[in-house]
Parts: structure tokens; sequence; C-alpha cells
């Protein structure tokens, strides 16, 4: 048998898997159903403390799955998780029932998101009796990370059965060179405004933003060729037009505060421990729309994987030079992502359900 690293390093699948669909729903997956926790013990006192409004509260989305291991997905900026997912909730679902957490349009509150990450983890290895696999995109990425470095700092890591981070941005020093006059990247571009405010963003910036996420993402749509063999019309128009809602739905203190937020938490100086799960770490091979250069997250996560997560792999998803995966492109790059998430999750055994 190939071992895990020879096995995922390289794996452009072939777009018939994809036509084929990876989801038991052929046309388009289901509509995932509000999640109404049972476990708030945490998410309850940050607000009793007046450390965060009910504004700033995540939706929490599920998809009950006959499967035995659950999944809690925590997205990006844009899209929403479920929508980030579109072609590989079938895969995913067939490992068990999923969760995805939606940043809230009009707020958000670092506190109370990683309280209601917590207490979501709890209920759902409650429920499931294993822990979940958590899987981190871009800027839930660095939210994971963030959980995982606060809770290490004080010894109550929650327990999970892995964990996979897409592209993982932790600090604004990923999207914004601090030694650069200049910001060198398309999102840096966009979040630097931001940065630099003191007050409320003006209309014009918060326009700017909106139009620049919906440039990034019809940048990966404009390879016809390659996405009719993935979606069909309907489900591009219909994608289209979520992602486009979900960027017009945040207001301009939602956006302010997201940033402010990846402003306010960092990886850890000194290295150290994160977790012992499982853990797999996917950069796309063209990151350079998002991520500058150097990097702190991915320098890190590439160069000393093992001292973060003792049982982790870093790899680098790759397509062809015509159609090159770029930053978290779980959309346009299902077929690439899809046998390297199926393959970790064969690898998650009962006997490595550890404590992160």
């Amino acid at each position: 048998m190939l071992s895990l690293v020879a096995q995922l390093r390289h794996n452009p699948a072939a777009p018939l898997r994809m036509w084929l669909r990876t989801t038991d729903h052929k046309i388009r997956p289901p509509n995932a159903q509000p999640h109404r926790p049972r476990i708030q013990s945490r998410q309850a006192a940050v607000l009793a403390g007046g450390l965060a409004r009910p504004q700033q509260l995540a939706q929490i989305l599920s998809e009950p799955a006959m499967g035995a291991q659950p999944t809690i997905v925590v997205g990006g900026f844009v899209p929403d998780a479920m929508d980030a997912l579109y072609l590989l909730r079938g895969s995913l679902r067939r490992q068990g029932s999923l969760y995805t957490l939606n940043h809230p349009p009009e707020g958000f509150s670092t506190d109370l998101f990683l309280a209601q990450l917590a207490d979501l983890i709890e209920e759902v290895t409650a429920a499931h009796h294993r822990p979940p696999v958590v899987i981190g995109i871009s800027f839930g990425g660095g939210l994971v990370l963030e959980l995982l470095r606060r809770a290490t700092a004080y010894e109550t890591a929650p327990a999970l059965a892995g964990l996979i981070l897409i592209s993982p941005v932790a600090c604004v020093a990923d999207l914004l060179d601090p030694t650069a006059p200049k910001a060198t990247t398309l999102l840096g571009r966009v979040i630097k405004p931001y940065v630099e405010v003191e007050g409320p963003a003006d209309g014009v910036i918060i326009e700017r933003s909106r139009a620049v996420f919906l440039k990034m993402f019809e940048a990966g749509a404009q390879n016809r060729a390659a996405l009719g063999l993935l979606l069909t019309r309907q489900e591009t128009q219909r994608l289209r037009a979520a992602v486009l809602a979900t960027i017009n739905a945040i207001t301009p203190t939602g956006v302010l505060e997201r940033v402010r937020a990846l402003c306010e938490f960092s990886l850890p100086g000194e290295t150290r421990c994160l977790s012992r799960a499982p853990t797999l770490i996917l950069y796309a091979e063209k990151e350079s729309a998002v991520l500058v250069d150097n990097s702190p997250t991915e320098q890190i996560l590439r160069q000393q994987t093992l001292k973060c997560f003792p049982l982790g792999h870093c790899l680098t998803v790759r397509n062809t030079p015509e159609n090159p995966v770029q930053h978290a492109s779980l959309i346009f790059h299902a077929q690439n992502f899809e046998p390297l998430l199926s393959s970790f999750y064969r690898r998650i055994k009962p006997t490595q359900y550890r404590a992160a």
C-alpha cells in the first residue's frame, strides 16, 4: 500500500470523476437546515459578559447523514461554507453528518465565534459518540488555528478526530507584507483600507471590496470548458446568485469587524504543538491572488508541520498549467481536492481520536 504522502502528493483527478459527481444528489445537493445547538454554555457566557452582541452570532447549518464520522466546516470571508463545498458535500456526507458555520453579515466577534465552535464540537461529539473532523477554509482556517492556540495555552483543547486546513489565513501579515510599501496581492489591496481606517469604513471602500470578491469568484468561473464538466448552467447561475447575495448582505460593520478580528490574532511566535489529531494542510499551487510570498502562516505550517501537528502532512494541490489551483478553490477545482479529502478520512481510525 502506498504511503499517505505518496498517494496524496499529486492527484489531478480526471474531469470524468466529477462529471459522474461525487455527490449522491446528481443535480444539486439538498438544502442544509438551520441547526439550533443544544449546548450553548460558552456562547451564553460570552454574551452575558458583554463581550459580543447577538448580531454577531454565526448561523449554524446541518445536513444529517448515515455515515459515522461527523464534520464541522468553518468557511472563509466568502462564499458561505455550504456554497464553497457545493461539489464536495456529497463526498463529505458519505463520511457522516455535516455542520457548517456561516459568518454573520452584520458583525463579527472572535470570542463569540470560537465559543460557538467549541460548543458545537462538544455537542457533535456527544451526539455522534465520536469527535468531529474540523475543516477550516482560508480565514476559517485562521479561526480554527486561533481556537487551538487559545486552547493549548489554557490546556482546554477540544477532542478532534481530525483537522483539515485549506489555504489557512491566520494573521494579517499573510495578506499584507509589512515590509512592502504597497499591497502586493488582490485581496491585500481590499484589506489594506480596513486595516488603516480607525472609524467606520466608507461606502466607496465597501463597494470596492464587494467588486473584488465578485471578481475573484468570476475569475474561477471564466474557464468555461472545465466548468462545464463540473456544473450545469443552472448550477453555475445559482452559485453565482448565492455568492453575490452573500457579498451584498455583508454590512460595513460586518466587513470591518472581520478584518479587525484577523488583525488581532496570529500564530504563536514560538512554534508549539497545536493539535495531536491527524491533520491535513492543503495549499494551492497558485496562492498569489491572496497570500503574500512570505506569508508567515504558510512558512510555519510548511516548514514546521510536525512541530505544530505531530500527525500532520502539508501538501500542495495541483492541476494543469492552463488551469492551476488557486487559493481555496474548492468550487472550481473540486476534482483536485476530493481525492485528498477522501483519502484522509479513510485513514482516520477510532484509536487515533485524541484531544487536540
